[in-house]
């Protein structure tokens, strides 16, 4: 499968420059997070994916929509790979205000609020991207799938920190990292 961190957001703008949580909820992406949106739909049109799984923050939808269009491919939103909830950024978009934005995706299967309700500790991040890699690892088509997901997870699946717009391949079925590192 390959691994997109969703392009640039509000978010990253401002914590990349100051290093501190700028108390911005579920950012939408920047105009250069567009920009590495639409690169990353350009550099995939000849990877063979079959379907998007994307994370439900606002960042990582619009990173997925022009790949969506470009590839036609359905998209699946699925709350398993969304960010370690850490700061304001991860304070999510209810469901029902999600599917106004977006009435092309289907949130049906989206608790209204669908993101943890205080910090989530690494070790249940981790876990939860040890559950994500062994569902895909079963699925005979794993190798045709995106998922656009976070910083974090990305870290939990590869042990690598990938920066905005980035994606890398990932063997669901190969191990997983031996150590996570938290630092970005």
């Amino acid at each position: 499968m390959i691994l997109l961190r969703h392009g640039q957001s509000e978010f990253n703008l401002h914590f990349g420059a100051t290093r501190r949580d700028p108390g911005i909820r579920d950012p939408a992406l920047t105009e250069l997070g567009r920009r590495q949106a639409e690169a990353a739909a350009a550099a995939l049109a000849g990877e063979g994916l079959r379907r998007i799984l994307v994370s439900p923050y606002t960042r990582a939808l619009q990173t997925a929509e022009p790949i969506a269009r470009r590839l036609d491919l359905p998209v699946i939103v699925i709350p398993t790979v969304r960010e370690r909830y850490a700061f304001t950024c991860d304070i999510g978009t209810p469901a029902t205000e999600l599917a106004r934005r977006f009435p092309h995706l289907d949130f049906a299967r989206l608790e209204e609020v669908w993101w943890p309700a205080a910090e989530e500790p690494a070790e249940q991040v981790e876990a939860r991207a040890a559950l994500f890699r062994a569902e895909m690892a079963a699925l005979p088509d794993w190798r045709d799938t995106l998922v656009v997901s976070h910083w974090g997870f990305i870290l939990c699946l590869t042990g690598r920190s990938v920066a905005n717009g980035e994606w890398l391949r990932c063997d669901p079925t190969g191990p997983a990292p031996e150590r996570i590192v938290w630092k970005a």
